[in-house]
């Protein structure tokens, strides 16, 4: 079997989606799948939606596409705020959308009544985190203009936090999307399907003690397939944290310094090697590199540390005996190295 190659376990991915699933209907929370650091991956969003994930959500609408055209008809959600050029594509294969921008909400709405399509759009909110949303005070505004177009549905409002700014999804913050909710069906006298409190990050609060309010749905990849929280990066008791391993093939084992001789400068990635201890050690070189993956966010097997990687080759540490060339080595992801080895070309998916 070639290498490198990502290994995803579909029947662990199924066991994390339908814990989740079940924990969270408790609290009156329902789960979208989301399939973007799989690239969009139809078997591992069925394997989501077959565990009770009531609809898939994917970053781009490229992967969505590429899912409808292997039949996939259950709903899906266009997670990134949509790009004015695809309008036409979002509304042909995207139910809903999350945005931000009225502008963009119009250009869809012509789209969709030239298509006779209901569009349904998820309108997000900034909380801190300051990558997308409307700010609080502008939401009453978007809500009325968005009602206003047709073939368009405003099906409920969102928000986003963890991701740029690192902004815990607390009470606090649940409970004002919930107050923000309760406002907009007041003013307008509408009711919204669907407060979405975001993603995985969220899930410390949701599964608490607490009251969740008008959150109604989380948006999930990371907890799912690597059965981790994002805000610390621990493992969700119950849940598999290797459903997806990186294998990478030995093309060199061999007992060196482990202090580099010479003068020295930066890497070929702009770092300035740290000073080693003096003595020997067994550097392994696996074929792999920065063009492939995040070597940061790779895990090795007990016994191994990364020294380092460049485009094509990563580097071990180890204690003797040296593998053998042409043996393989199993290697944990984080989010960072799943979603670039799943975009990587040289990186085959099994």
């Amino acid at each position: 079997m070639s290498a490198p190659r990502i290994r995803i376990d579909l029947e662990k991915i199924r066991h994390n989606t339908r814990t989740l699933v079940e924990r969270l209907a408790k609290r009156g929370i329902d789960v979208t799948g989301v399939t973007k650091a799989t690239v969009g991956s139809a078997r591992a969003g069925a394997a989501m939606l077959s565990a009770g994930a009531t609809g898939l959500g994917d970053s781009r609408i490229e992967n969505i596409e590429a899912m409808r055209r292997l039949g996939m008809t259950c709903p899906m959600t266009l997670l990134r705020s949509p790009m004015l050029s695809q309008a036409r594509r979002i509304v042909e294969s995207a139910n809903t959308s999350l945005n931000t921008e009225l502008e963009v909400i119009d250009t869809l709405s012509h789209h969709a009544s030239q298509s006779e399509r209901v569009h349904a759009v998820v309108l997000m909110v900034e909380l801190g985190d300051l990558r997308e949303g409307l700010m609080p005070g502008d939401l009453s505004h978007a809500v009325r203009e968005a009602l206003r177009l047709p073939y368009i549905t405003l099906r409920g409002i969102g928000t986003n936090l963890a991701c740029h700014g690192g902004v815990v999804p607390d009470a606090e913050k649940m409970s004002e999307l919930s107050k923000l909710a309760d406002s907009i069906e007041s003013e307008f006298g509408v009711h919204l399907d669907v407060v979405s409190g975001g993603n995985s990050a969220n899930l410390d609060w949701a599964l608490g003690t607490h009251d969740t309010g008008r959150v109604n749905n989380l948006r999930l990849g990371e907890s799912l397939l690597l059965g981790r929280e994002p805000l610390h990066r621990q493992r969700i008791d119950g849940l598999h944290t290797d459903a997806v391993t990186l294998i990478a093939e030995v093309i060199e084992s061999k007992v060196k310094p482990r202090r580099p001789w010479g003068n020295t400068a930066q890497s070929a990635f702009g770092d300035q090697p740290a000073v080693a201890p003096a003595g020997f050690t067994v550097r392994t070189i696996l074929a792999l590199g920065h063009q492939d993956t995040d070597p940061s966010g790779l895990e090795p097997p007990e016994g191994f540390t990364v020294l380092g990687a460049s485009s094509d080759h990563l580097i071990l540490n180890s204690r003797p005996p040296c593998l053998p060339v042409g043996s393989e080595v199993c290697l944990g992801v984080n989010y960072s190295a799943l979603l670039r080895a799943m975009t990587s070309a040289s990186v085959a998916k099994v």
